[in-house]
C-alpha cells in the first residue's frame, strides 16, 4: 500500500522529532493506514561505536516508539496507549545498514477491541528484528505496550 500525502508529511516531522532524530535512524515508509512502518539504521558517524559497529542504543530507539504510535493511530481517541516496558537481545554485530518492518494486522487490532470489551487493560508483546541487507538478524527487540478505554469525563 503506498504511502499517503499525509503520512509522508508524518513521516518527514518524525524523522526531524529531536528525540528521534538522535537515534541515527531513519522512518523510510508508513503506510496510509498507520498498519506498516518501515525504519532504516545506517552505520555512520551519528551511530557508530568505539569498535566501529552500530550503537546499540541507536538500534533500540531507531524502534522504540513504533508500536506505541501505530496502535494510538489505529485504536483512535478512545484508548490510551503507552510503552510499558523493551528489551533487546544483540545477536551480531551491525556492519551495514539495518532494516526493520513493523505491521500490525487487522486482527491484532479486533483482538485488542474484543479483549478490552471485558477486561479493564491489556498488554501485548511485540518482537521486532533489524536485520541486515543479506538478511541475517543482528537484534531482536521485545516491546510490551499497555493498552486501556479511556474513561468518560467526569462531570463536576
Amino acid at each position: 500500500m503506498p504511502e499517503s500525502l499525509a503520512t509522508r508529511l508524518e513521516r518527514h516531522a518524525l524523522n526531524f522529532f529531536p528525540a528521534y532524530f538522535g537515534t541515527g535512524a531513519r522512518i523510510v515508509y508508513i503506510s496510509r493506514d498507520w498498519r506498516e512502518v518501515r525504519i532504516e539504521l545506517p552505520l555512520s558517524l551519528r551511530t557508530r561505536n568505539y569498535v566501529g559497529t552500530i550503537f546499540g542504543g541507536s538500534m533500540f530507539a531507531s524502534v522504540d516508539p513504533i508500536h506505541m504510535v501505530m496502535l494510538i493511530k489505529n485504536l483512535g481517541p478512545d484508548y490510551l496507549v503507552w510503552d510499558k516496558s523493551s528489551s533487546i537481545r544483540f545477536l551480531r554485530p551491525g556492519r551495514e545498514t539495518l532494516s526493520a518492518r513493523i505491521a500490525i494486522g487487522e486482527d491484532e487490532l479486533d483482538a485488542i477491541r474484543s479483549e478490552l470489551a471485558g477486561a479493564r487493560s491489556l498488554e501485548r508483546t511485540y518482537a521486532i528484528e533489524l536485520v541486515e541487507p543479506a538478511g541475517k538478524v543482528c537484534a531482536r527487540v521485545e516491546k510490551v505496550v499497555y493498552v486501556r478505554r479511556k474513561e468518560p469525563a467526569r462531570r463536576a
